[in-house]
């Protein structure tokens, strides 16, 4: 049941957003907009373990949508539930400390290969690797990439084993992104050392943007607009 409301959300997030890039009347983006309600209300209930409740409200999405549909106001098609089902589970992880369109771009690639799932890094991994305090705590963090449109859930990583969230996620598909410390073929091999057997691992080929599609960039230019504001002030 929880799978084909899954499908569900995932079938009216992929026509809302068709819809978003088309030309329509104000009377029909309201429409748009309600559906869109509706959707985040679905999916606010479908982690909150309330099956039925999701189900309700992106049956009235919907609905909405297909009116507007029949109206002649909107053109859109909606993808077979089978097709959806069978989508691949796509892995994603990372700190996600200051979310920016970096972060996008990689759950936007990882949304077009599957449902995507989030492994969310943990404050003390973030110590130990980074060798300071996270900018953001993990629970913020959390609530932050489980907000994001292109993700299916989003859970936060084990301190101590990076690997048992991905035994317990299954994935299909590991997607890292183009600065993630581990290649491929090293997460292959420690995968394969665990009994999990089956998962394509890819990588992001290249960043994109400027230094403000990175964490430490964005923290770079937050401190050198302080220190500027400093030394006007003296």
């Amino acid at each position: 049941m929880e799978e084909r409301v899954r499908a569900y959300v995932l079938n009216v997030e992929k026509a809302i957003s068709t819809l978003s890039s088309m030309s329509l009347d104000e009377e029909s983006r309201g429409i748009v907009e309600l559906a869109r309600a509706y959707l985040s209300d679905s999916k606010y209930y479908l982690e909150k373990g309330d099956v039925f409740t999701s189900l309700a409200c992106i049956a009235y999405a919907e609905g909405l949508l297909d009116a507007l549909k029949r109206l002649g106001k909107a053109e859109f098609g909606w993808e077979p539930l089978s097709k959806l089902l069978a989508r691949p589970k796509v892995l994603v992880a990372g700190a996600f400390e200051i979310l920016h369109p970096g972060h996008l771009h990689l759950l936007k690639k990882a949304w077009e290969l599957g449902r995507v799932h989030v492994i969310v890094a943990r404050d003390s991994s973030i110590r130990r690797i980074k060798g300071r305090e996270p900018v953001v705590p993990e629970q913020q963090r959390l609530e932050v990439v489980s907000a994001v449109k292109y993700v299916d859930t989003a859970v936060l990583g084990d301190e101590e084993d990076f690997l048992k969230p991905v035994e317990h996620i299954k994935p299909d598909i590991i997607l890292l992104g183009p600065d993630q410390w581990i290649t491929p073929e090293g997460l292959s091999d420690k995968l394969e050392g665990r009994g999990i057997r089956g998962v394509r691992v890819m990588r992001l080929p290249e960043r994109i943007g400027d230094d403000l599609y990175s964490t430490s960039g964005i923290i770079r230019r937050v401190c050198s607009q302080i220190g500027g504001v400093k030394k006007q002030e003296l």
